[in-house]
This record gives C-alpha cells, structure tokens and sequence, in this order.
C-alpha cells in the first residue's frame, strides 16, 4: 500500500469536483504546496488507522491539524492568513463540503485493499 499513492488520488478527486463547482483554486498534487500534500498524507493514515471512522470523523481530523496549525475560521481560505470557511463542525458545512470527506474517506477505504 502506497499511502502517497492514495494521498494524490484524494487530492486529485477533491481537485476535479472542486472544479465541477467552479472552484478553480486547487493546484495539481505535484504543484500544491506541502502542508496541504501532508495534509493529504495524514488523512490516509487516520483512515488507514480508524476503518469505521465515518466521513464526519475525516473533517474532525482535518480539522483538529489546521487548528493545531494556527489556522483558524475565515470567509475565505487563506493559507498565508491562515484562514479557511470549513473550519466548522461537519454537520454545518455545505452538502458540497461534506461530500469531498465522504469520497475522500471511500477512496481510501477502496485503494488500501
């Protein structure tokens, strides 16, 4: 099991619905910055790690590292200010923001067989 492999196959998908909703912003895996390829990583390993975790569980993960970070809530994401609009709980994110911890937490699930 390859857990970068899997990390910018997430990233990848993310990338492609964020466009599908208009949202150019995210950059290919070999051109995004690493704290979000690191990112990536640390959730495949928290899915590796917890196989029951639900998608919610995912975004608590995501979460927790970006607080942990000195990231904290803003309108818009940020990353030099640090800022980003999903640092929420789940339950209160857009269906469009919960669906990319639901595919991001089945991806995983499928590739580390």
């Amino acid at each position: 099991m390859d857990i970068e492999k899997i990390a910018k196959t997430c990233h990848n998908v993310n990338k492609a619905l964020c466009e599908g909703l208009e949202d150019y912003s995210q950059e290919t895996w070999e051109d995004a910055p690493e704290w979000q390829r690191e990112s990536a990583i640390n959730d495949v390993t928290f899915h590796i790690d917890n196989p029951e975790a639900p998608a919610s569980a995912s975004h608590d993960n995501w979460m927790k590292e970006k607080v942990d970070d000195g990231w904290k809530w803003g309108p818009n994401k940020d990353a030099e200010a640090k800022t980003h609009h999903c640092i929420v709980p789940f339950e209160e994110l857009p269906k469009e923001q919960q669906l990319k911890d639901v595919l991001f937490s089945s991806i995983v699930k499928y590739l580390k067989k």
